[in-house]
């Protein structure tokens, strides 16, 4: 049979895929990208981008000016009679349905000249060596962009490390005019509830929980403040669910095999920064390829995980005590510059050290006192 040749053969087009691919073209690499699937595709998710992302995305060619999006201007926490918000210390975030999304990532592949091949299927065999559909490929890169279940981690023996936590998360959308510029997340029992402006008419609610959930509307029940905002409003589209994981990998490359997004590790859903790091890792990803530099790519991704799975981390503990949570909304609301100087951080616009150990030692107090 014909062999397909290419420098990078990408296996799944996802965001990171796509984004993966992009970045490669741009150092003057041959593409294929291959998926089972046919675009647009789809996947449960807060559908937020914040300014680091959008900045991230930007790099490989792409604005949203054309795209119905919701703009927010910051984050808000509110659950037990508490409220605090923070806005970005530079620009503004978006909202986007994910099927825009991704059809505006395939629009920038075709543009670099990625080869994009849907509804194919690929199968890895005995020596390592990719199929696609049936056909061998011959590439100096294979990279894993396949998601939480990667079979090219597991044919590159990449599964060692550490999983953290496992969360259930549902998402619908609702036609009504969003009623604030922040994306909101109301704090619960026994969830957190993520609410985006995705159009001037349209919000996306996104509810992770420990559990699996009865349904959507008692997950909403079981957060007052956020249900007075549906009365009498009916969603517009049906329930989407996935698993969100929080992973980390000991390597993410082998010989000529690199994972991407998902496939090499991720932060729980609460720190909305899974796409911000597929991106990130797009562009480190396609400067150690244009290097025949792995190695790179390998120091790069730890520093780019580094920060979102901390964060993701801290602010779980708030999910699993509630006197915890009450206690730190409490402090956040009474200090409302601690949570300045915490976005700040987590959108990468000040180092972890400049939150001070001031600002440690007061939210500490504040917890105590509270």
């Amino acid at each position: 049979m014909n062999t397909v040749e290419t420098d990078v053969f990408v296996v799944g087009g996802g965001p990171a895929g796509l984004s993966a691919a992009i970045a490669a073209r741009q150092h003057g690499l041959s593409v294929i990208v291959a998926d089972l699937a046919r675009p647009p595709i789809d996947k449960a998710c807060g559908e937020g981008l914040m300014p680091d992302s959008l900045a991230a995305l930007n790099r490989l060619g792409i604005t949203l000016d054309d795209v119905s999006t919701g703009k927010f201007r910051g984050i808000c926490f509110i659950g037990n009679g508490r409220i605090v918000s923070a806005e970005f210390p530079n620009g503004i975030g978006r909202g986007i349905r994910r099927v825009l999304l991704h059809s505006a990532l395939i629009e920038r592949a075709r543009e670099v000249g990625v080869v994009l091949r849907w509804g194919t299927r690929v199968d890895i065999d005995a020596n390592r060596r990719p199929l696609l559909d049936g056909r061998p490929v011959r590439s100096r890169w294979l990279l894993g962009a396949d998601g939480h279940n990667s079979r090219v981690r597991r044919v590159a023996a990449l599964d060692s490390g550490l999983e953290f936590q496992r969360r259930v998360g549902i998402r619908r959308h609702y036609k009504l005019q969003p009623w604030t510029d922040f994306v909101e997340i109301y704090w619960g029992d026994y969830c957190q509830a993520y609410v985006t402006p995705i159009a001037d008419d349209e919000i996306c609610i996104a509810i992770i929980s420990k559990a699996p959930v009865e349904s959507f509307e008692s997950a909403i029940a079981q957060l007052p403040d956020l249900a007075r905002h549906l009365e009498d409003i009916a969603a517009h589209t049906t329930v989407k669910g996935a698993i969100t994981v929080s992973r980390q990998l000991r390597s993410v490359t082998s010989g000529n095999f690199a994972l991407i997004g998902e496939a090499s590790g991720s932060a729980d859903a609460i720190t909305g920064e899974g796409l911000a790091m597929c991106f990130r890792q797009a562009e480190a990803l396609g400067r150690a390829l244009a290097t025949n530099n792995l190695h790179l790519y390998e120091r790069e991704h730890r520093a780019i995980m580094a920060l979102p799975q901390f964060m993701g981390r801290s602010m779980l503990l708030m999910d699993k005590s509630s006197f915890l949570r009450r206690r730190t909304l409490r402090a956040l609301s009474s200090r409302p510059q601690i949570f300045d100087r915490m976005l700040s951080v987590h959108v990468g616009e000040r180092p972890l050290r400049a939150f001070g150990v001031t600002n440690l030692l007061t939210l500490g107090w504040k917890l105590l006192t509270a």
